[in-house]
């Protein structure tokens, strides 16, 4: 059933957690401007195939388009109105497959300033392709209208090579490797308060090329013995980072430590169902507690999972009234 306007804005004023059913193309536009701080969209992606749950399931969708402009306008108008709807420091997600990004991209970068892909390697390889590559990469378009929305640091797990080859250094606190706090050559600083001389144990250390951190702040690593020094003639000192202390690396553009549902130990409800823990990374990355997360094409309702375990509210809207309850329900069962 298809909510009438009337039906739509009482519908949008109710309290959250808030689910929808209806077209999101008319849904979107009852809605008040800067008035959600993230939105997370994985559309169909013009693949030309029939998604169901398995084959003897009804529920799912056809991918099917007879042609681009067919799909853009499907997609641009969702992506227009909820460019409306994020506040100025939001961010919007196009989730994508990698062979399918060239229209979403276009569209993205006509209504945002700033489109940063994330690569998300979600499967290994593909051992049952005989023709063609195997394809292993979803592409996400992170979009924003300003030059620092906001971003909360997130962290991955440490690359096994560097984990088991980088904390060879240790001493009463425990294993550490070196961290690098003077600049190379090409990162060469111009900040006046960053090259200055640090006296340590009679020697006199003076990069050329600048500090990373200010005089004060590396006195007191010094302080906290937290600042390695090489007893080679020339070398530059190093911070010290704790193996117990590590929290990760810090998020890159390249994610390929969270697996498919297929790969995973999640349940499958619908058939292009995303991990709950993808969804978790891009809302803790971009949002606070209390953060208003849209889900313009809802599915299977991951977002709203995700949105709910990191205290967030959240809005889902799809035009399959099988969606909505599958999101009814899982929210209900897995928060």
């Amino acid at each position: 059933m298809k909510l009438s306007p009337t039906k739509t804005i009482v519908a949008l004023e109710t309290r959250m957690p808030k689910y929808i059913l209806g077209d999101s193309q008319e849904l979107l536009k009852e809605m008040q401007n800067e008035s959600v701080d993230c939105v997370y969209m994985d559309p169909p992606f013009n693949s030309d195939a029939k998604y169901r749950l398995n084959p003897d399931s009804e529920l799912g969708f056809d991918d099917v388009f007879s042609s681009n402009l067919e799909y853009t306008n499907l997609v641009e108008p969702i992506v227009h109105e909820c460019k409306r709807l994020l506040k100025k420091n939001g961010s919007l997600f196009f989730h994508i497959s990698a062979n399918e990004m060239a229209v979403p991209l276009v569209i993205c970068e006509k209504h945002f300033k700033k489109v940063q892909p994330i690569f998300w390697k979600r499967s290994r390889s593909k051992n049952n392709v005989k023709t063609k590559l195997g394809s292993t990469i979803d592409v996400i378009l992170w979009c924003s209208n300003v030059k620092k929305p906001k971003f909360n640091m997130t962290y991955q797990p440490l690359d096994e090579y560097y984990a088991k080859n980088s904390y060879k250094n240790k001493d009463s606190r425990g294993n550490y490797a070196l961290g690098h706090i003077v600049y190379t050559a090409t990162q060469r600083t111009k900040n006046k308060d960053r090259l200055y001389s640090l006296n340590h144990d009679d020697k006199a250390y003076e990069p050329e090329n600048g500090w990373r951190l200010s005089k004060q702040d590396l006195l007191g690593l010094i302080d906290d013995d937290r600042v390695h020094f090489p007893t080679k003639e020339g070398a530059n000192p190093y911070k010290k980072i704790y193996k117990h202390e590590s929290l990760g690396k810090p998020c890159t553009d390249l994610w390929d430590d969270i697996h498919s549902i297929a790969q995973g130990t999640e349940s499958r409800r619908y058939p292009t169902q995303k991990p709950v823990s993808l969804l978790k990374r891009i809302i803790k990355l971009t949002t606070d507690e209390g953060d208003v997360i849209l889900d313009p094409v809802a599915g299977s309702g991951t977002t709203g999972v995700a949105a709910k375990l990191l205290n967030r509210d959240f809005i889902l809207i799809d035009k399959n009234p099988d969606a909505i309850e599958i999101c009814k329900k899982r929210i209900k069962e897995e928060t």
